[in-house]
Formats: C-alpha cells, structure tokens, sequence
C-alpha cells in the first residue's frame, strides 16, 4: 500500500522540480510562472524522458576497445596531444582505479555526453528544451555573484558586458613582456636541451655545482627560473645514467664488467629509448608558439613550462631511480649488483614497482641462466666471478668438501641461503657423479626436472619474480639427482659393506680374525720397533685371514686391509707403531679422507691396546691355571717357605681376578655399548639420508659417538690417560706373574730333582744346567741355599706384588672417580658396570 502512494506521489514531485528550477530562471518582478505554458510543458516531457529511459548501449562492453576508438577518433581530428595525454590517463586509470568494477560503462558515459555536446553546438538546439542546469554554455559566459549575493543557494550565471576579463588578461601579458627578456618558447627549447645533456642558449651546465643554471644574465620571473632549475634536474640525472652506460661498454671486454652489468647497461638503454621518443614528441610541440592568456588558442598542442612539467613528472621520477641505481652499481658486479637493484623494488609506488619489475627481468636474466646451467647440467659458466657459488681445482676426494662453496657477497637478497644450500648440492652432486663416480645416470633425471617444472633448455626458462618455478626446479632436481646419487654410492661401489669391513677390522669387530692376528703376530711385536720388518708382518695379516672366517669377503676388501707401522722413536716396540689401514678410494675416500682414517687409527691403537691387555690377562690365567702346580711337590719345604709360596700364589691370582674384572667389564662397554650401539644407529641414520650431506653427518656423528663414548674425546683427556696407565701396569703385572710362576718351576723342578737316584739326579742336574745357566738358577745350590734362596725370591715377589697391587686401587679407584662427573650419559652406565655393589665406593668414603 505505500509503494502504490510513493508511485501516485512521483510525478508530482518532478512537476514541483521543474516548477523550482524554471521560478529561479525568471528575472525578478516578473509574474509567476504558469504550469500550462508551453515552457513549462516542455521542460516537463524532457525531464519524464530521461527519468523513464531504460536503454542499453548495443556494444560489446570491453573497456580497452573503448579506450582505443577514443584515442583513434582523437588523433584523426589532429589532436595528438590530447590523444597522448587521454592514452596516459586511461593507463593509470586502467592500473589504480582497482575498486571500480564497471570501468566500461564509465567511459561509454563520458563517450556520448562528448558526442551529445558537440551534436548540441552544431544543431544549435533551443535551450528552451533543456532543464536550465543542462543548458549549454557559451565561450563569453562567466561566474559571477550578482550584488544580491546568493539566492537560495544557487549561484547565478552572467555575461561581461564590460569585458572587464579580457582587459586583464592584456594588462598581465603586457607585465609579463617587460619582466622577462626571454620569450617562453625559447625557455621551453633550452630545457629539452637540457634534457637531452646538451648547454642551450640560455641554459648551461655548471660542473662545479654537477646542475644545470639560467645564466645570471637573463631576466626572467623568480617563478620561471625556479621553474627551469627543477625540470633541468632531468638533464643532470640523464647525465648520470647515459655516462654510466658509456663508461661501461668502454670498459667491455677489457675490464670485466660481467654479464650482469651488460645486461643492466642494456635495459637502462631500452628505459632511454622510451625517454627518447618522449622528446622527439615534446620537441614536436615546442615548435608551436604558446599563446597568450588574452588569445584564443587555435591549436592546443603547444608547450609551455607548465605542461612541460606535467610531461616529464612521470619520466623524472624513472630517472632519479636509474640515476641512483647507477651510483649503487657503480662499483658493484653479478648477483651483489642484482641484489642492490632488488632493494630499489620494494616500494609502495605502482609506477615505481613495475619499472623496477621490469627493469630486474632483464638484469637477473644471466643470472637465473647461471642457475639453470648449474642445476640441471653442473656447468659453472661464470666467467667474470659474478655467481654466488664458486669453484675451484682440487683432488677428487677433496670435490665434494672443497671443490664449491658459496659466495655470500654474490648471492642476492631475493634468493634465500637455505635456496642458496640446495642449489649448490645439487649442482655438487652432478658434479660428484660426473667425476668421482664416472657416472653419466643424472642426465636423464635432469632432463626429467626440465620437462616437469617446465625450465627448458633454452635460455629464458624462468627469470626474476619466479621464486616459486625456481624453488619448484630446485628441489625437483636435488630430490632425484640425489637419490641417483645415493643409489651409486649404496649399489655400485658398495658404501655399506665398506663400512661393515671397517668395522670388523679396524674397529676389531670379527672376534676370530683379531685372535689369530694377535697370537701370531705378538713374538714378533715384542722386539724393539726399528727390528720389525713390514713386509713379514704383511705375511702374518694374510695368514690371519686364511685361518678365520675373513677369507669369505669379497677380495675386493681383503685388497683394502693392509699394515700400516707408524712413525716410531727410539725405545719403542712394535706393538706401540703396529696398525691397520683401509684403503678407500675413488669416490668412498669423499666420506673416508685422510682426517677420517687418522681417527679410525687413533680408535684402533685404543682397542688394540685393550686387545693385547686382554690377550696377556689370558697368558696369564694360562700359566697360573691351578692343575700347572702340585701340592706334593712341596711337601720337603719349610713351612715358612711354604707359607709364603701359598701367600704369593693366592694374591696373584686376586689381583688377577680383580684386573680381569675391570678389564672384561671394559671391554664389554668398548665392544657393545659403544660400538654396536653406534653402529645401529649409523645404518638407521643411512636408510633416511636423502642425500650424500646428510650420510657425511651420519657418519660423522657416528665417528663422534664412538669418540666420545671410548674416552678419546677433548673432555675425556685425563681419563684416557689414567686408562694408559693402568694398562701399562697391567702389562707389568703380567712380567711378574709370568716371572714368578717360572720361579716356582724352577723350585719345583730343583725339588724333584733331589728325590732322583744319584744316576738319574746327575743326568736330570746336567740338562737343568744346561737350560738356566744364563739365568744363575737355583738348582746348582744345595738344599739349604735353595730354601734360602726360595724364601727371598717369594717375599721379594710378594712385596713387589703388593705394590702393583697398592698402586692398581689407587689407580682404579682414580678412574673410577672420575666417571660420575662426565657428560656423556654412556660413561656414567660404564661407572654403573664396573661399581654396581659400590665396593669401590665404600673403600673410596
């Protein structure tokens, strides 16, 4: 119900706002204005007309086309100025006017009230037809306020009978001649010498101030000559950026300017030549006179300083960026060039945006072709050092660790340093196969990355602003060249079996191998170090492997086993320069160097020695093993000597006992809870490596973990050293047991042989003469020398017994001390292992 009022209320409404605008046309004093006047009906139909036109323009609505037919009807009516200036506009209306949906409609609009105006002059439509805020206006119509003021807020529209306007307008013109002794014209002309860096008539540049300046002599405005000083500002920056490409390509080839800068040099020039054909145009109108304010103006493409400034404020602001870029540049090359120019690109402006866009496409072009190259071919074309990864000859175990590195003052701000990484390991990788491997594999997978991230062969592929198809090659191409890789690595040169070989016979993991080497080669590394000759003790490494289970590897292995005897001095023996080596070669020596293998050796001298205490601790319980001496031979003794004889016996054997459990618990931790526990967690850390860095971490931190857990490590120091002590006094230990064992024999022996018959004493005296004369043995005494005899030797050995014995708890119990306060978790366990009742605790408080 109250749309139906609202509808009934609507033409009433337009009739009231016809009726108001046609009463305020009506000279004052004139009698109201009659609705059924034909004026008013007219005015009336007009206004319905346009309220109820419901119609459509029959065009496709496409803006650019539009655009154009505007542009095309301008410059066919020989307005090439205003088509410039109507082209200008529509492109910053087209790139800023983002919220405006309908840009079509907009300028179909603007199109028909143009076209309906001059349709309007020509057919000089009677304005009486017209609403009179519509009617057209004529050239000699003027603002003014009549002496009333305002009349209901509408401002009133008169003519100038008195043509007061144009009478200023010559007054001004006639000042504005006799203040200045040079015609706009001519100012114009000098300026866009100026601009092009070439000292007009009246326009010079001054060196000493690096600006151009309107001589002294010229009397011109304080406005015209301020206006000059900031539109010749173009010229000095024009200056700046034409003598940088000039002193650049004078520079090339003999100085290395690189490709980088060849290629800003290039797009500067490309930005130059757009200013170019602005000038041509600009000149083109400067040859127009520019007419006063008081003539009317027959032809509108003239130019003034004013337009001339409106010209070039977008040009202007294109030139103090490339003039500050060149002063950047100046001393800059490749990608620390590329990344200075980057920066200039964050910027807030559109304008300044796109051209710096534009202006990096080409800059970054070789570079991103450098990137390419070395990405999916390995090739490092970089012949000026304007990369970011740098090369450089080394041997081929040294390739993979030195033979690139990155160059961080070449990598530019656009490319991130973990992007950086990536791109240089898969470059290295190729690289690696290529060399080290002999492996040509990699080619298909990188023709595959081509073909699926779209980087064609050819130059161009990507380029600045691609970060993302950039990323995409990149890791496409370190994902499967390193697979490749690894695949290499694991299957043809067979990384871990090496690592296992390495393990069972450096680290003296294949237990019946280490035996038999130690049994064998011990006699002749008990001689003084200078005596051993190589190649016999090559002979018993051999032999070794004959005897045990290590003659069933691949003879590719057993090849790589060999002895190595280390620099030794004067005084030394052979079991302190006796090693193994493993020969790693071609590509396995890039995870096996030289400091790798001098860790595995510093490992093996460790377990070798534990070794040999182990082995001795063994002769050892072989000699003192109970059934080697009967009770019965002593029956004829002196129970002081035989006291003392079941004393030294029995705390031998508890010191044995007590070594031997230090030792074994040792061992145990060496073997197990060091060695096969890293090497679980090396072969877990080998399945998930993804690339050749991450299996050099791996073993790397399994080097580490075995360091560290054995006591080799820089935290370690005292404890190793304390270690050493007591295994050299193990050693010592075994001299005197072995020592006095064979003086119990001899007692034995010199026992039995008074219980002989005379013939048989004789015979039996003979040979014992003949065995120990070298030794002065006892037998040739009596049998009072011999008790005497027996009984010193026995206290001498007991005493000397009691000070090793003495001097082991003190150095155990030193040792021990000190695993509690370690840092690595595994050594506090090996504390745990050889105190679990805490006996040596309590003897310790």
């Amino acid at each position: 119900m109250d749309d139906e009022e609202e509808q009934k209320k609507l033409p009433d409404l337009v009739k009231a706002l016809v009726h108001n605008l046609l009463s305020q046309k009506l000279p004052p004093n004139s009698p109201p204005l009659n609705p059924n006047s034909p004026e008013f009906q007219n005015s009336l139909r007009y206004a319905h007309r346009i309220l109820s036109s419901h119609l459509t323009p029959s065009i496709t609505p496409d803006a650019a086309s539009i655009a154009e037919s505007i542009k095309r009807r301008l410059a066919t009516q020989g307005k090439s100025s205003e088509a410039l200036s109507f082209a200008d506009l529509y492109t910053k209306f087209a790139s800023k006017a983002t919220d405006v949906d309908n840009k079509w409609a907009l300028l179909h609009l603007f199109n028909i009230i143009s076209q309906d105006r001059k349709t309007a002059a020509k057919s000089q439509l009677d304005a009486s037809n017209l609403l009179p805020n519509l009617t057209l206006s004529d050239n000699n119509v003027t603002r003014r306020i009549d002496n009333r003021g305002w009349n209901d807020g509408v401002l009133l529209l008169a003519k100038d009978p008195e043509n007061r306007r144009d009478i200023a307008f010559r007054e001004f013109v006639k000042l504005v001649k006799e203040e200045n002794d040079v015609t706009e014209e001519a100012m114009v002309t000098d300026v866009l010498y100026a601009c092009q860096g070439v000292d007009g008539k009246y326009v010079k540049f001054d060196s000493e101030d690096d600006c151009y300046v309107l001589l002294d002599s010229v009397r011109v405005s304080r406005s015209t000559r301020s206006m000059v000083h900031k539109l010749c500002e173009l010229g000095v920056l024009f200056k700046k950026v034409i003598g940088y490409i000039k002193q650049s390509m004078d520079r090339f080839p003999a100085e290395d300017v690189g490709t980088v800068g060849q290629a800003f040099c290039s797009a500067l020039q490309d930005e130059l030549c757009e200013y170019y054909k602005l000038l041509a145009v600009l000149e083109a109108q400067s040859s127009n006179p520019v007419p006063l304010l008081c003539e009317s103006a027959s032809s509108r493409n003239y130019l003034s300083l004013r337009r001339l400034a409106v010209w070039v404020a977008e040009p202007i602001v294109k030139m103090r960026l490339m003039a500050d870029l060149v002063e950047k540049c100046r001393v800059l090359r490749g990608g620390a060039m590329a990344g200075a120019i980057h920066l200039h690109a964050r910027h807030g402006d559109p304008l300044v945006h796109e051209f710096m866009k534009r202006l990096l496409q080409r800059v970054c072009s070789p570079l991103f072709e450098m990137v390419r190259r070395w990405v999916l071919e390995g090739e490092l074309e970089d012949i000026f050092a304007e990369f970011f990864i740098v090369g450089q000859p080394v041997k081929a175990e040294s390739l993979w660790r030195e033979g690139y590195r990155l160059h961080d003052a070449m990598l530019p701000s656009f490319i991130s340093a973990s992007l950086a990484q990536r791109i240089l390991r898969t470059g290295k990788s190729i690289n690696f196969l290529r060399v080290c491997c002999e492996d040509r594999g990699w080619a298909r997978a990188a023709t595959e990355v081509a073909t699926d991230t779209g980087a064609t062969a050819r130059r161009g592929g990507f380029g600045y602003g691609e970060t993302d198809t950039l990323e995409s090659l990149v890791d496409e191409a370190s994902k499967r060249i390193d697979k490749h890789l690894l695949d290499v690595i694991y299957d043809r040169y067979k990384f871990k079996e090496h690592c296992l070989a390495i393990k069972r016979y450096l680290l003296l993991g294949q237990g019946d191998f280490v035996q038999y080497l130690m049994d064998i080669v011990g006699p002749e590394l008990s001689v003084p170090a200078n005596t051993i000759s190589s190649f016999k003790l090559a002979g018993l490494l051999e032999t070794a492997i004959r005897a045990s289970n290590a003659q069933y590897d691949d003879p590719d292995i057993l090849d790589r086993l060999r002895v190595k005897m280390m620099p030794h001095e004067s005084g030394d023996r052979g079991w302190d320069v006796f090693s193994l080596e493993y020969d790693a070669r071609v590509p396995l020596d890039t995870v096996f160097t030289e400091s790798v293998m001098a860790r595995y050796l510093r490992i093996f001298n460790f377990l070798w020695k534990l070794k040999r205490v182990e082995h001795a601790l063994i002769g050892a319980w072989k000699t003192m093993k109970p059934n080697c001496i009967t009770s019965n031979s002593f029956i004829r003794l002196q129970s002081t000597v035989k006291m003392q004889l079941v004393s030294a016996l029995r705390r031998c054997q508890v010191l044995w006992v007590e070594i031997n459990h230090f030792i074994s618990n040792l061992q145990y931790y060496i073997m197990f809870e060091v060695l096969e526990i890293s090497w679980s967690n090396f072969l877990s850390e080998m399945e998930v490596a993804k690339d050749l860095d991450d299996l050099l971490a791996a073993h790397e931190k399994y080097m580490n973990s075995i360091v560290e857990k054995s006591l080799l490590g820089e935290l370690s120091q005292s404890l190793y050293k304390s270690l050493i002590v007591i295994f050299d006094l193990i050693l010592r230990f075994r001299s005197h047991a072995d020592l006095l064992y064979e003086g119990i024999h001899e007692l034995q022996a010199r026992i039995t042989e008074s219980s002989l018959s005379s013939r048989d004493q004789k015979k039996t005296r003979k040979q014992l003469n003949d065995k120990s004369a070298e030794q002065g043995s006892w037998i040739a005494d009596g049998r009072k020398a011999l008790t005497q005899r027996a009984g010193e030797f026995l206290r001498k050995m007991e005493q000397d017994l009691d000070a090793i014995s003495k001097e082991y708890s003190s150095l155990q119990e030193e040792f021990i001390s000190q695993l509690p306060v370690q840092q690595h978790v595994d050594l506090k366990f090996l504390f745990f292992r050889l105190d679990f009742n805490e006996f040596y605790r309590r003897v310790v408080s």
